[in-house]
Parts: structure tokens; C-alpha cells; sequence
């Protein structure tokens, strides 16, 4: 039957096509294996339409990507801080309704999206790396690379600094504080947060419950920026290997990240504090990150104040340190 061979070389060649079509969907559905009796699958293999993809069940996860490539992998991890919602103590004044949400843009976020809303958060929270003494190694390397910041003219912000700024604190409450740069203040004294945003974060501490001694708070950047302004992305990435060193020696169970430079230092994002604030992250896949407001922001918008407590509340408790009962006003 020579005149009908190339209309069954034609029919073997489609139903070849829609069964390789039907293995991808299955495949992409989780079936691995085809079942013992393929033949009920016969019908879909005609000249029909191929069968529908059955919808996937489950919790969708908005993944937020700057790429195609990047939208391919898992989310990072993101618990909503706890939802109780109350002012930091402040003796000289009030701080502002604890019912007030923060402003949907601030000076430091750098979103461009038109989602409306966050990407669905995972149940838990990324476990804390157990707390560790800090070694003697460690403790020897520290004031070591301190010196070795003060002659650093990696990039140029040492042509216009009066001294470096390297850090305070011990870290043995296993909480590290990390700001953005050195303002005029830090850099008159060569230690950061002096100023008055260094004066809120400590009653930031104190109502934590913890000596502002021993937290660790240092800089993305090590050097003043000109006019305070936010540091370039090329000094950000001369200064952010000695951040990295510190962050090794020191060993924090978590980092609470100081406003939006500070968040996209320390995890390489574009996102803007805005949009990250009160979602936990890691830092190199190991070290549990709070995103928060800056102390300086809070000092023009003190109604944020409520929010970055909640997310100060969500460090003790990841942490497993009792959250203190509030102060009362004097």
C-alpha cells in the first residue's frame, strides 16, 4: 500500500510529538513514571487539543527577581516580625502613635515594582547559628584589622575623612548593629553612632534589655561620606571586605541591618528598605538578618518608631531572650 505510507509516517510522527508533549507536562506536575496501564492515556494522543496542565496545589510564593534568571530560585527566607506594635521608650518626648504604619516610600528605597503585595513568608524564621565565645584567634585579628582600616585608601572617601571608624561594642549579647557610614559627629570621635541617631539607638538597646556594650555596631563603610551623603556603590564595595572580616570574628547570631544601604551592602539586593523592613533574611546563607528602619529616619518620621520595635521584639525572641515589659514613661 505504497500510496498510504506517508500518511502513517505522518500519523507516527504526531502521535510521537503529543506523547513527548504529554511526558513534559506530567513531568512538570511531579509524575516521574508513566502508570502500569498507558493505554487510558491513548485518547489525549490523537489530533485533539493536548490535555490541560491540572493547576498546582499549594501556597503561591511571589518570587520578587531583578532577572528571569534570578526568578527561578527559592525565595529568601522572610517571617513578618511579631505583631504586637508598641513605641520605643523615649523619656524626653513622645515617639509617636503605635498604631502608625511607616510611610510607603522613604529617601532609601530603591523598589521599582508594581506589586502591591509582599511575597508570601515561609512559617519560620531562619534558625540563629548557636552563640560562640569570641576566639582568642579572633580576639587578637580584631585590633589588628582596625589598624589596618585607618591607613585604607581603597577608594576615595579617605582623602576627605578625619579618622576611620571601625566599631564598639563586644557582640557577646550575640546581636550585631550595622548603620550605613560614619556621619560628622562619628567621624570627629572614631566611633560610631555618637550622634544623635547613635543617642536613639542606645535607648533602642536599653529597651531591649541589653547593655548598648555588649552589642556589636559598626558600618558598611568605614570612612565619611562627603555631606553625609550615601555612599557610592564602588566605596561601598572597597570598604564591604572588612565588613565581611568582622562579621567572621565576631560571629553574631543575628544582624539587625540599619536602613536601606546597609540591607543592599550586606545582601548584594537593590530592594529598598521600604519593602524589606520586618522580613527576616541571611546574610551568606548562615546569619539570620532583621532589616529595620535607621535610627536617623526615626528621628524625622518618629511615628516608624512602633514598626522597628516590633522588629527589635522579633530579634530577642528569634534569639530566645525574654521581650522586657515596657518602661514606664517618667
Amino acid at each position: 500500500m505504497p500510496d498510504s505510507e506517508p500518511d502513517v509516517r505522518a500519523e507516527l510522527k504526531a502521535l510521537s510529538l503529543a506523547l513527548a508533549a504529554h511526558a513534559d507536562i506530567l513531568q512538570a506536575t511531579g509524575v516521574q513514571e508513566l502508570p502500569a496501564d498507558p493505554e487510558r492515556y491513548l485518547p489525549n494522543l490523537g489530533d485533539g487539543p493536548l490535555p490541560k496542565r491540572p493547576q498546582e496545589v499549594g501556597v503561591a510564593i511571589d518570587v520578587v527577581s531583578e532577572s528571569p534568571s534570578v526568578a527561578k530560585q527559592a525565595p529568601a527566607a522572610e517571617l513578618p516580625a511579631a505583631s504586637a506594635a508598641s513605641a520605643l521608650h523615649d523619656p524626653e518626648g513622645p515617639s509617636g502613635p503605635a498604631h502608625a504604619a511607616p510611610p510607603a516610600r522613604d529617601e532609601n528605597d530603591n523598589t521599582k515594582s508594581s506589586k502591591k503585595n509582599d511575597p508570601v513568608a515561609p512559617p519560620t524564621a531562619p534558625s540563629a547559628p548557636a552563640r560562640q565565645a569570641i576566639s582568642e584567634d579572633a580576639a587578637l585579628r580584631l585590633p589588628v584589622l582596625a589598624e589596618e582600616v585607618t591607613g585604607c585608601t581603597r577608594c576615595a572617601l579617605h582623602e576627605h575623612r578625619q579618622q576611620t571608624v571601625f566599631a564598639r561594642g563586644t557582640g557577646k549579647s550575640g546581636i550585631c548593629f550595622i548603620g550605613e557610614g560614619p556621619g560628622a559627629d562619628e567621624d570627629a570621635q572614631g566611633s560610631p553612632f555618637v550622634g544623635k541617631a547613635g543617642q536613639l539607638l542606645d535607648k533602642m538597646i536599653d529597651a531591649m534589655g541589653i547593655d548598648r556594650d555588649d552589642v556589636y555596631v559598626c558600618n558598611v563603610v568605614k570612612c565619611r561620606p562627603p555631606e553625609n551623603r550615601k555612599p557610592l556603590p564602588e566605596e561601598m564595595a572597597a570598604c564591604i571586605p572588612y565588613l565581611n572580616e568582622q562579621l567572621e570574628l565576631i560571629r553574631p547570631q543575628v544582624i539587625v541591618a540599619l536602613g536601606g544601604t546597609a540591607v543592599q551592602g550586606l545582601l548584594d539586593t537593590k530592594l529598598g528598605i521600604t519593602r524589606l523592613r520586618g522580613t527576616w533574611k541571611l546574610y551568606q546563607g548562615r546569619i539570620p538578618v532583621m532589616p529595620t528602619f535607621h535610627p536617623a529616619y526615626l528621628l524625622r518620621q518618629p511615628s516608624a518608631k512602633a514598626a522597628v520595635w516590633q522588629d527589635l521584639q522579633a530579634v530577642l525572641e528569634h534569639i530566645g531572650r525574654t521581650v522586657p515589659a515596657k518602661k514606664p514613661r517618667q
